[in-house]
């Protein structure tokens, strides 16, 4: 199962907005329908959003029809159209720098189709950079999951929220290939319902049991002892170990910690922004309250309603157990640890 695929001279994705019901792949060719595609979240989740930005960059590189002394300033455009679709997730910030690094270093060549060729190869390599260290963030988090266990996981962070494998759901797919007899509960992670319509699906295909709950269920499957340990995702990992994930992760590590139960955080280093010292820093996103007002199409409240509706919540350092990353397991102090583990 893939979310993106490179095509030669075009970007296959599987539109997230249709799943479970309709399997349906959309043909990218330019950069503005690239970035469409970030902002409707046809393509979603860090790391996929990411490889995504960065194909959107090499895209937008093909489109160029200039000469060569526009060529900068066009591409700085290019790049802030993509940058414009989704603030929290630093994995899209981090892809189009390596993409622009890479444009600048070809640019005195002068030689326009040098440079697309040059940032096709990095747009895949950034890709296949996102499948190598999702296996190995699986193995490490493989290490903490005992032979039987209770899962709980919010919102998707399968194959579908990155180049392929996952995130925490690749720790859990890492554990059910090695014959851990694992069963997960899904949150159904309103208001979008990734957990329900996603993760719940990702899990059918892997024939990984699973039982689907809604969101404000959590507490009492733990207060019944029913949950083991909690995997999560991550949009943003501030320096302080601060995490931003789709929202409603907050409240899972809040309720986790009261019934002392692990919590763990699963994300690529390049998740990583030791740039922002806190969760405060974080930019949230903030998205269209029709999302709210309904559910796949059928509205639920009034228009006179008023609705807030941020895409992310920040969880506190001190409620997160461990950070899983390819390069190994990050404990507390974060501020110590996550630098020690970067510099590896």
């Amino acid at each position: 199962m893939k979310a993106l695929q490179w095509q030669g001279d075009h970007l296959l994705i599987l539109d997230q907005t249709k799943l479970p019901f309709v399997e349906q792949y959309r043909e990218i060719h330019s950069y503005k329908e690239m970035a469409e595609a970030i902002k409707n979240m046809e393509v979603r989740g860090a790391p996929a959003i990411g490889a995504a930005a960065a194909y959107g960059f090499a895209l937008g590189a093909a489109e160029y029809r200039g000469s060569g002394e526009d060529f900068k300033d066009y591409m700085d455009e290019v790049r802030a159209v993509l940058e414009g679709t989704r603030p929290t997730a630093v994995n899209l910030f981090w892809a189009l720098r390596k993409m622009e690094d890479k444009f600048r270093e070809f640019l005195n060549m002068n030689d326009i189709g040098n440079i697309r060729a040059a940032l096709i190869n990095e747009a895949n390599e950034i890709a296949e950079d996102d499948r190598r260290m999702n296996k190995r963030i699986g193995e490490y988090g493989n290490t903490l999951i005992p032979e039987k266990a209770n899962i709980l996981t919010h919102c998707n962070t399968g194959s579908l929220a990155t180049v392929e494998f996952g995130t925490a759901l690749g720790i859990i797919r890492t554990a059910h290939e090695s014959g851990k007899k694992i069963h997960v509960f899904a949150g159904e992670t309103r208001p979008l319902l990734q957990g329900a319509r996603l993760t719940a699906w990702e899990l059918l295909q892997d024939q990984i049991p699973l039982t689907l709950i809604t969101d404000n269920m959590a507490g009492y499957l733990m207060q019944q002892g029913k949950v083991d340990m909690v995997i999560v995702g991550a949009d943003r990992i501030a320096a302080n170990g601060d995490t931003a994930n789709k929202i409603g992760t907050y409240s899972l590590a809040v309720l986790a910690a009261a019934h002392q139960i692990p919590f763990y955080v699963a994300a690529p280093t390049t998740t990583i922004d030791l740039k922002i010292s806190g969760g405060d820093e974080i930019p949230v996103e903030e998205r269209d309250d029709q999302e709210v007002r309904k559910i796949m199409d059928v509205r639920i409240v009034p228009d006179e309603v008023s609705v807030y509706n941020p895409a992310f919540d920040i969880t506190l350092a001190k409620y997160i157990t461990g950070i899983i990353t390819e390069k190994g397991i990050i404990s507390p102090p974060y501020s110590v640890n996550m630098v020690k583990m970067l510099v590896r």
